[in-house]
């Protein structure tokens, strides 16, 4: 939990410094490669830290458990004891887990399941800030548009800059700025930059300068 702490405070801090030096949006390309990047949080969730998963070794009722992540990323397992599970897709778990197995069960067919997300809980949040009446972090649901957001965030205050928004978006190693035309969508209609928001996203309103 603390490394996708200090993750988020990290690209908090590159937007606060973006806004500073006025705003500065990343190049087409960049844009581009960020607005065409899947929600790989959510299509190839890994697991983490607090995630409880549920292992299930068909026709061996004495192995299947339901176990937490613990905080040093391994699971306890019947029989084979630590298995690292942090940083894997479930469907990875189950194999790990069988390979395991194999040493004293024969051809063991192993299902994970994850029944409690807990490490999603921040590195899976979408974040307004700025001049909006109420700057909010909220839960990712697929779906989910910069409209929604800054709805959700109570409007813009007297004082936004609305043409001048921001979506931040991390793609690889880099945080991508990305335009948001806030005032067009708002009272114009124009939904051309309404974009749908991905797991991680943060959206930035700066304030007029007078």
């Amino acid at each position: 939990m603390k490394r996708n702490t200090f993750k988020i405070a990290l690209l908090s801090g590159a937007i606060a410094l973006t806004g500073c030096a006025g705003t500065q949006f990343s190049s087409d390309v960049q844009i581009e490669e960020a607005l065409n990047s899947k929600a790989e949080l959510i299509a190839q969730y890994k697991l983490g830290p607090t995630d409880v998963v549920s292992i299930n070794v068909w026709r061996n009722a004495d192995l299947s458990i339901s176990v937490p992540v613990r905080p040093d990323g391994m699971i306890s397992v019947p029989l084979v004891g630590d298995i690292a599970a942090s940083g894997k897709a479930p469907e990875e778990l189950a194999k790990d887990v069988a390979d395991s197995l194999s040493e004293f069960v024969k051809d063991p067919k192993v299902s994970v399941v994850v029944t409690n997300m807990g490490s999603y809980e921040y590195i899976g949040r979408v974040r307004v800030t700025g001049a909006v009446n109420n700057a909010i972090s909220v839960a990712y649901r697929e779906g989910m548009t910069v409209m929604d957001l800054v709805l959700s965030a109570g409007g813009l205050n007297a004082f936004a800059a609305a043409n001048d928004a921001g979506l931040y978006r991390k793609v690889g190693d880099s945080v991508v700025a990305i335009p948001v035309k806030l005032d067009d969508i708002l009272l114009k209609g124009d939904i051309t930059t309404n974009y749908t928001v991905n797991p991680g996203d943060i959206i930035t309103i700066p304030e007029k300068t007078f």
